[in-house]
């Protein structure tokens, strides 16, 4: 986690002349039952930047919502009478074609899109001051063509405070920044809640159209700007945007298992394995702690004053054992903290936190290869044939 490079905030406002040298900058917002998201997520990316039409647009694409996202986009163009804000609603998707997730709405919106940069971003993100141009910044400075980051991560009810945490610290260690950006190493990753193209490179690598039918489209997409010879960029940007992925158990578990066992290239092998790192880090010092205090109460009954050395001589130094293993919980949290921005709260429930995330890890590779309940916001998934 030390090796998360950072992007520089960049500034709060831009002069004429900078603004006739900034390039054109489309904001691309695929939208699927977003009605809690869509306006806090448009006003965010609207007041983030002084940029005007002549540089910014802002594609909203409602992707046949079930709910009222695309009245509420509607309603707040009509309401802000902001030029830069353009509301689409996506057509049908093709029956010719299996598009999974957000490809589709992606792919019509780039069809309209007139910039040379392409940001797509969730509807649960929100960018905050100087954002885009940072990025952009960055990623001209850097010769970068996939510019991705780690938003800030925002927890707030019980479930996202026991695994969001564990989860992004798990995403951290697995993709090394240094090795992402190395161009010369396969390893790559994209987070899907904010990535940057320009758009010759999203182009040549053929764009969401490319993987219509893929599920953790994102990490295909840094794939092949890989294999591309593009360069891709992977940052910590907490400075750049915040999201809030979940906003309940239920949905954080059809999230987290719909991603999970595809991102690890449908391996059962690794899927057990981090249910048992899970749950020999997590779940296991605090059963250690539970059994050594038990034994320690039947050593020193409250009501003797016996001091039963031999009984006692490994229980002492095993409980400070575990104490301090427990106390590295605190201490990964407070690493991630420094990427994430996400405090360290309920820290001590990292117990139920790491059994929670191994029991994602074995539903992930179960309901991906059984498609019981695969599903993302009712919409039922398949595998790519």
């Amino acid at each position: 986690m030390e090796n998360a490079p950072r992007t520089d905030r960049s500034l709060a406002k831009l002069s004429p002349e900078s603004a006739a040298q900034f390039p054109k900058f489309s904001v691309i917002v695929p939208a699927y039952n977003e009605a809690e998201n869509i306006r806090d997520c448009a006003i965010a990316i609207l007041e983030s930047t002084p940029l005007s039409v002549d540089n910014l647009e802002v594609l909203i694409v409602d992707d046949r919502s079930t709910d009222d996202t695309l009245a509420i986009a509607q309603t707040l163009q009509q309401h802000l009478n902001d030029p830069r804000l353009k509301i689409l609603a996506g057509q049908p998707r093709p029956t010719n074609q299996y598009w999974a997730g957000k490809n589709w709405a992606c792919a019509q919106a780039v069809q309209i899109a007139t910039g040379d940069f392409l940001l797509f971003i969730d509807a649960d993100v929100r960018l905050k001051p100087g954002a885009i141009e940072t990025a952009i910044a960055t990623a001209e400075t850097e010769k970068i063509d996939l510019f991705t980051c780690m938003p800030a991560l925002v927890c707030e009810c019980f479930a996202e405070w026991l695994v969001q945490p564990i989860m992004f610290n798990h995403l951290a260690v697995c993709y090394d920044f240094t090795a992402v950006n190395d161009p010369t190493i396969d390893s790559a990753f994209a987070g899907g809640p904010f990535m940057l193209f320009r758009r010759s490179g999203y182009e040549k690598i053929g764009g969401h159209e490319a993987v219509a039918g893929e599920i953790v489209e994102d990490v295909e997409l840094a794939k092949r700007i890989k294999r591309a010879g593009l360069k891709l960029g992977l940052y910590s940007g907490s400075n750049l945007a915040s999201v809030r992925m979940y906003r309940s158990w239920s949905a954080l578990w059809e999230g987290w298992t719909k991603n999970l066992y595809l991102g690890a290239n449908r391996s059962w092998g690794l899927m057990v394995y981090m249910a048992a790192i899970m749950f020999f880090i997590y779940p296991m010092p605090w059963i250690g702690l539970f059994i050594i205090l038990k034994q320690i109460i039947s050593v020193f009954p409250l009501s003797s004053s016996v001091f039963s050395l031999p009984s006692s001589f490994f229980l002492l130094p095993s409980s400070l054992l575990v104490i301090i293993v427990i106390w590295q919980h605190y201490t990964l949290r407070r690493l991630g903290a420094e990427i994430s921005e996400c405090p360290t709260k309920y820290w001590w429930l990292g117990g139920f936190g790491g059994a929670l995330v191994a029991a994602i890890a074995i539903g992930s590779a179960i309901k991906t290869e059984t498609g019981w309940g695969w599903t993302w916001r009712g919409r039922t998934l398949q595998i790519k044939s």
